[in-house]
Parts: structure tokens; sequence; C-alpha cells
């Protein structure tokens, strides 16, 4: 499909399209307009990114937010390796396991403003543009302050969200009532505005125009009044001047800072990777999940997977195997200090293969993490193991007082010269905290990650980054873009975009196939969110998978939850060929996801 052709688009189980122009893969086909949009007025895949990713913040504020994070993954047309833009804020300075015990807390709470950490998002979504855009700060904010001037029609998952939270914003959070109440509890195809976030855009971007005319000096006049000018006295204002109700069942204040805020910057790192079958694939570092992911390709390369079959019980049960080892380590040596090991040292050849023979023909109901250099894994012990159901499909789940789950959004862009970026933004969701009355946004609560343990490599401290389930992925192949990919869902965001990095390149389908094939995922680890329970040896299928697997699978000892039959994650995906061509795929679960491209 050549540059001048109509634009196309894909999704609900359609074949991966192609395109040599650009293409745009999010899940909100609001995004993904509004990322073509760019791509065609002659933007690169840098100004799409940032268009797609400010309105998913509208579109999208029950899974994301102005005050949330934005891990993003960029591998420039020309160079070998990409770099990670880390958009995860720090937990504020004050913070420490003592302060937080000595409130009563055992957790860190879930909901409220001392899970609060710095918002990242808009800082890395600015150094993306910076660094690696071309168009203004207005061209690739316009999308998005329509949509929160005129309105976007909202979706039925964001009216959910907004009804369950009913009480709590009538009662406890009159801001968030006056943005997304209204009238009362929203039906999906209202336009819904947001005036307050509007007028926060505007009053930066006209800051931004009176720095001048180039595009560097208005970048830093936003980052300056959003880090160190107005915003952040908002910021700090509120979260210091508002006792909020929050899942503890008590009112708390919040710790952020003016410091805090200051020095909260989005700062660019080298990512983590795993090189296999002649490509890389590259990661966060550990203070997100990210080289989870590349462990368990790490362990899955000494199994004949093409031979077991795509979802034969033998396969399922191999790759649940797999990611409990993965995930066990996560817990006990993933975080923004590492435990005192590094990323190397867990995907070394040698300490892969002292855990590969882990993988028996009996599911292991414990959770196993290695010995890294003959040093001894600490875990947490504050785990509540229940055995009760577990939640299917990751989106966010309310209850009347503000106990949430949170869940994400996704996006994949690559543009005609060869630069490719996978992002991942979550936090700052309407339902995690009050709005701030002067911005229009919520803070988030990304500091429920971690824990009120002293001596582990996630514990609550003060400048420290909360380990993140945020977790965007890229693949290369001889230093060239490859494929961008990922998808919501928490803990399960290593798990569904694994399941699809496997089908397309250890069992060769097509992209748009690998997408829709049935899912699956483990729950046998501690939730990284609150109240951080665990299900071991639990496994959640897609019950298309078929009864004669899920039979064998009980069979070997796992227990397992069917799921509906296209419920597990959004997965969006794009890739580039050899041949120079673009394909894009979306998933048709959830029925909102779209790959668009030209």
């Amino acid at each position: 499909m050549g540059a001048g052709t109509a634009p196309s688009v894909s999704g609900g189980g359609r074949p991966e399209l192609a395109g040599t122009f650009g293409m745009v893969a999010s899940t909100h086909w609001l995004a993904s307009a509004a990322g073509m949009a760019m791509l065609e007025r002659g933007g690169n895949a840098a100004d799409a990114a940032v268009a797609a990713g400010l309105v998913l913040q509208v579109v999208e504020p029950h899974l994301n937010g102005p005050g949330g994070e934005a891990p993003i993954l960029v591998h420039t047309a020309g160079t070998r390796e990409p770099v990670v833009i880390n958009g995860q804020g720090c937990v504020p300075a004050g913070a420490s396991v003592t302060a937080y015990r000595a409130l009563g807390l055992e957790l860190v709470p879930g909901t409220g403003l001392l899970a609060a950490c710095v918002p990242g998002a808009f800082g890395a979504w600015m150094r993306l543009l910076a660094e690696h855009g071309s168009m203004s700060p207005r061209e690739v904010m316009t999308p998005a302050i329509g949509y929160a001037a005129h309105g976007h029609p909202i979706l039925a998952t964001a009216c959910a969200a907004i009804g369950r939270v009913q009480a709590m914003f009538t009662s406890e959070w009159p801001e968030s009532a006056r943005i997304w109440l209204g009238a009362g509890v929203p039906v999906a195809g209202d336009l819904v505005r947001n005036p307050a976030l509007t007028a926060m855009w505007e009053r930066l971007l006209t800051s931004a125009e009176a720095a001048g005319s180039g595009r560097e000096a208005q970048i830093e006049a936003m980052l300056r009044d959003f880090y160190e000018g107005w915003v952040a006295e908002a910021v700090v204002g509120f979260a210091q001047g508002t006792e909020v109700m929050d899942s503890s069942g008590r009112r708390h204040r919040g710790l952020l800072s003016a410091a805090d805020m200051a020095a909260g910057r989005a700062v660019v790192e080298r990512p983590a990777s795993w090189s296999g079958d002649g490509v890389t694939v590259w990661k966060t570092g550990p203070w997100g999940q990210g080289p989870v992911m590349l462990q368990q390709l790490a362990l899955l390369e000494g199994f004949d997977l093409a031979r077991m079959g795509l979802n034969s019980a033998e396969y399922i049960h191999t790759v649940v195997e797999c990611a409990k080892l993965a995930f066990a380590d996560r817990e006990a040596w993933y975080g923004d200090a590492l435990g005192g090991v590094d990323v190397d040292e867990l995907l070394d050849p040698s300490y892969t293969a002292e855990r590969r023979p882990l993988v028996g023909d009996r599911a292991s109901m414990a959770l196993r993490p290695g010995s890294v250099g003959g040093r001894a894994p600490r875990r947490p012990l504050g785990v509540s193991r229940q055995g009760g159901p577990a939640v299917g499909i990751g989106e966010p789940s309310v209850a009347p007082d503000g106990v949430t789950r949170g869940d994400t959004v996704h996006l994949d862009v690559i543009d005609r010269y060869g630069t490719m970026i996978s992002a991942t933004p979550s936090g700052g969701w309407l339902q995690s905290s009050p709005a701030i009355p002067e911005l229009g946004f919520c803070l988030g609560t990304r500091a429920q990650m971690t824990w009120l343990e002293d001596g582990l490599a996630s514990s609550l401290v003060g400048g420290r980054r909360p380990r993140t389930t945020l977790s965007p992925s890229l693949a290369t192949r001889e230093g060239a873009p490859l494929l961008a990919w990922g998808s919501p869902g928490g803990d399960q965001q290593d798990q569904w975009p694994l399941l699809v990095w496997l089908a397309h390149t250890r069992l060769r389908l097509g992209l748009q196939d690998a997408i829709d094939a049935p899912r699956f995922h483990i729950e046998h680890m501690p939730s990284s969110f609150y109240p951080r329970e665990a299900h071991p040896g639990l496994v959640v299928v897609e019950e298309r998978l078929g009864e004669d697997v899920i039979g064998e699978l009980r069979a070997r000892g796992h227990e397992v939850q069917g799921a509906p039959g296209w419920s597990l994650g959004r997965v969006t995906a794009v890739a580039r060929r050899k041949d120079g061509v673009l394909l894009g795929g979306a998933d048709p679960r959830g029925l909102q996801s779209y790959a668009v491209g030209r």
C-alpha cells in the first residue's frame, strides 16, 4: 500500500494491514486517528506518539491521565539500539516504611494521596517530542485539547467505572463529580468534556509560545511550568492540603513536595535486552517488570514449542511454569535498586540453565526465586494468599469505597523513516484520587506497588521509583526495527504480549493471527496492586482453548479458571518487514483497539 492511498484500519480479527507511509496502533480508535493525522501532516513517529498519548489521557480517563506515568521505548532510524524514556515518577522523598507504619498501615493504600508519586507522563511525552519529534507543542496537543474542550464519546467501560465510584465522587470528591458526573453517570456515547484540563493545557501553551518560536524553548517552558511553576504549586498544594478518603478507610494527606516535583523530569536510559534467533527484544530496566519477559524468553529457549503445537496443554504448561520462575525472581530482585544484582546476572545463560530444570511435568504451587550469584533471595512476607476468584480481564475493578485496580493503555507507532516507538501509559485514573480543581486531572497511585517492609528491592523508599508493571516491548533484527507491541493488563503485561511474540516468531503465525490466538495467564505470584493478593497455581484461560486442553491442564495439577473466549488483554502491534513494508495489528478484544496506516 503506497503513500497517497486512503487510510486503512485493522481490528476485529482482520488480516494485518500493510503500508509504507506510517502506522499507528493503540487501544482507542481516536488516539490511533490522532497519531495518523500527525504522520499525514509530515510529522514523524514521535510526533504521532505524543499526539496519540495525550488523546488517550482524555478519552480513557479511567485507564490513564496526565498525573500518571508513561514508560516509552524509542528506536530511532539509523541507530542500532533503542532508548527508554523513563516516565515513571518517584515516590516523595518524605515517604518511608516507618512513616507509613506510624499511620497504622500494613500496605500502601491503593487510592488517595499517600500512594501518589511525581506525575511522570507529561515529562516523558515532552522529552520524546523535544529529542525525537519535529512538530510544535501546539500541533501535537491540538487533538487532545479538542476532545477535552468539545467532548468525546465516552466508552461503556469508562461509564461503568464512573458508576462504581459515583457515591465516592458525590460524598468525598466533588471536583471529580463536576467533571465526570455532570447530571449523573454518563451513558456510552455521551459527549464528555473536561474544561479544567483544557484550560491547563492552553495556559501551558500560552506560556510556551511566549518563550519564542523555537520548539526546544517552547517545550522547556512547558516543562518548567509543570514541574517547577504553577502546575507544580497546584499539585503540591492539593496533595499536602487535602485530606482524602482512601482504600484504608481513612483520610490522609499526601507527601509530594515542591522539591519532589522539581526533581521529577523524565530521564533517558539504556534498555534491558535479550537476544536469540537473530533478534533482540528490548524492555525497560528492573524498575519496571519488563525484564520478566526477557527471563521467560531465556527459559523458553530450551524448549521446542513448535513441536508441542500452539496452545496445546504441553505448550501452555511449559509457558506457565517458566512464567512462575520469572515472576518469582521479579518478587525477590526487581526494583529501582534491583536488590543488589543486575539484569545481566538474571539473564546469564548459566543462571537460566540452573533454573530451567525446575520446569517439571506437574504444576508447581511454590514461589521459587533463584539465588543469583550465590545471594539468597528475599521476597515480601505480607502477601494475602487467597483462593477466591481471580480478576479476569484486568479492567478496573472499583468498589463504592474507592478500592480499585486501575488498568492501562498502550500505543505503538512506526514511520516511513524507520523510527519505531512503543509506550504503555497508565495511572492518574479518575478513580484513583480526586481531580485537582485547577488542573482537571488526578494524581496517580503507583506507590501502592511498594512494600512496607524494609530491605526489599521494592520497599517504599523516598526518592525511588516504585516497581511498575508498565511494560512496552520493542524488537530489532540486526539493529533494524522489527516489532513494537504491548498491552494493558498489570501483571499480565509481560504474559499476553509474550504469547503474541511466541505465536508470531516461534509458531510463524501472521501478526494479526498471533494477536487473535487464544490467551492465558497466571495469577500465581503476589499482585502488584493493593491488596497484593496471590492465587498459587491459578491459570486463567480463554474458554475457546477447549475442554480437552483445559482438562489436561487440570490433570497436570493446575487450578484453571475459564474466562470468556475473547476477554484477556488488548494487544496492539506495528512491524516493519525486510522489504520496508509496514504492518499493524490490533486486538478485537474490547472492540476499541485500532491499527491505522497508509
